[in-house]
């Protein structure tokens, strides 16, 4: 009863407070305009907010940045749909449908219906978030040393594994490769220099934000303007509200598809994409109209659209508890609390019991401003996308340099910044996803105290982690990850092989 107390006591607190809800308005209709461009993502809209919002008070930072998230991973549909172009990976599944629609002159339906998929999906996260969060906390204060180390390397083998499904070890040496940059930098144990090679900047450790900035910013932009797709508006808005009749016949396929959002949310680093193609592919699977898929019906919008947006609720979870982000974008969001002296994890429902309550109602709020602007800016949102690339991008620059200067107020992070864009941008010519690279940076630490510590205690010997259940759990399903993976990536080859001997 305490718990839905607070809740309900956050709720009005929010509600009534002025300045809140101008934040959830501006930072809903500022994330729909980034997600509508393509080539802004939502986890770059999130790295060149974090220290935009590091004045504020702590209420107002968590909803502006979470109504930036909600409103940009959703309004990557308007693109998707109205120039095949997604304006962010997780609206590139609602393409597959949503395009052939737009051609049929039911643009603006489809992207109604996508808006009113958004915001089902993520109330389905937030209900789903506030229910199991809690839980988690329970379990998570029960693990030791050893299961934190574990965890932390299973969340680097499962992200990389499902960043790059075809060959997951392109996904491991991505996560490792983050790993090692967290070794950078006065380890946190003795406060000894590692890896510095002698140089005072790098042994404060390679920052985080300005890692992210480049990463996710420089490379970005780079990517984008390689390719330089000129854009076309294809069909009419039309007709942008559906009736109730379109997601009551769909709502076995909304729901699976929320679930499944849910479920990808919650593995470390998986990301709304991954969620939105795997509903997308079941829905497809599970649907009467199977053959229909593709050629443009409202049930390929939705499946994938409430399965992106739910992944925002199941990312909250293992981030609020265990500290381990679920997505690129909430890796943002908890380096953005980390400003704010804020630490997620197992002891947040002690030091901050009306956290997680107030992450639940921002996300509730974020959400109902977002299909309100969503519905009402359809027409100039899809104006928006009018604007050339080649002339809007090079204007995130500054932006993003502005953002890596401003978290340590040294020109040294703006260096590390451009390394970071620049190496994103060749992994990204390589094929090796980029989520492993932030979340091993992120996770690197955590494994590496822990392991440490454990070692300490068991005054360096394994056996007591052969008595841990929860530990034995994740060796196993490490190792079958491993296994996995390899085969994976032996059938891919020897497919790759094939086809070029032909």
């Amino acid at each position: 009863m305490e718990y839905l107390r607070n809740i309900a006591d956050v709720f009005v607190t929010m509600v009534l407070d002025p300045r809140i809800l101008a934040l959830i308005l501006g930072g809903s209709v500022s994330g729909l305009l980034v997600g509508v461009i393509p080539g802004l993502t939502a986890t770059m809209a999130l790295a060149l907010l974090i220290n935009v919002s590091y004045g504020m008070p702590l209420e107002h930072a968590v909803v502006f940045l979470l109504s930036v998230y909600v409103g940009a991973t959703s309004g990557g549909l308007c693109s998707a749909i109205m120039i095949n172009i997604p304006g962010t990976p997780a609206a590139a599944a609602t393409a597959l449908d949503g395009f052939p629609l737009a051609k049929k002159g039911m643009g603006g339906l489809a992207i109604g219906t996508g808006f009113i998929a958004s915001f089902i999906g993520t109330v389905f996260g937030i209900l789903i978030m506030l229910t199991l969060t809690p839980v988690l906390y329970i379990i998570a204060m029960r693990m030791g040393n050893w299961e934190m180390f574990l965890l932390a390397l299973f969340g680097i083998m499962i992200c990389g594994t499902l960043s790059n499904d075809k060959d997951p070890i392109k996904g491991w040496i991505v996560g490792f490769l983050g790993f090692a940059f967290a070794m950078v930098g006065m380890e946190e144990i003795y406060a000894f220099p590692r890896f510095t090679f002698g140089s005072l900047q790098l042994r404060g450790g390679i920052p985080l934000i300005a890692t992210l900035i480049g990463v996710f910013g420089i490379s970005e932009v780079l990517s984008v303007l390689q390719e330089a797709t000129a854009y076309k508006i294809e069909g009419k808005i039309g007709r942008v509200i559906p009736p109730f009749s379109v997601f009551k016949s769909l709502m076995p396929a909304t729901l699976r598809s929320g679930a499944i959002g849910v479920i990808i949310g919650a593995i470390p680093g998986a990301g709304e994409d991954v969620g939105a193609w795997l509903a997308y592919d079941i829905g497809k699977r599970r649907s009467k109209d199977k053959d229909k898929f593709g050629t443009g019906i409202l049930e390929g919008v939705i499946c994938p659209e409430v399965a992106n947006n739910a992944v925002i609720g199941g990312a909250m979870i293992p981030l609020l508890a265990l500290a381990i982000p679920g997505s690129p974008p909430s890796a943002m969001f908890l380096a953005a609390m980390n400003l704010h002296g804020v630490r997620p994890g197992p002891m947040l429902n002690v030091e901050n019991p009306l956290f997680l309550p107030m992450v639940g109602v921002a996300l509730m709020c974020a959400s109902l401003a977002m299909v309100f602007w969503g519905l009402l800016l359809v027409k100039p949102m899809v104006g928006v996308l009018k604007i050339k690339r080649e002339i809007l991008l090079p204007l995130v620059v500054p932006l993003t340099v502005i953002g890596a200067y401003s978290g340590g107020m040294r020109i040294f992070d703006v260096y590390l910044m451009l390394f970071a864009g620049v190496l994103g941008y060749i992994l990204r010519q390589m094929d090796y996803p980029l989520a492993p690279l932030v979340l091993g940076l992120i996770l690197g630490p955590l494994a590496d105290v822990s392991f440490r510590q454990a070692l300490m205690q068991s005054r360096g010997t394994f056996m007591p982690l052969l008595r841990r259940p929860i530990g034995l759990v994740l060796m196993v399903a490490i190792a079958w990850l491993i296994w996995s993976g390899i085969v994976r990536a032996r059938e891919y080859y020897r497919k790759v092989d094939f086809v070029g001997g032909d």
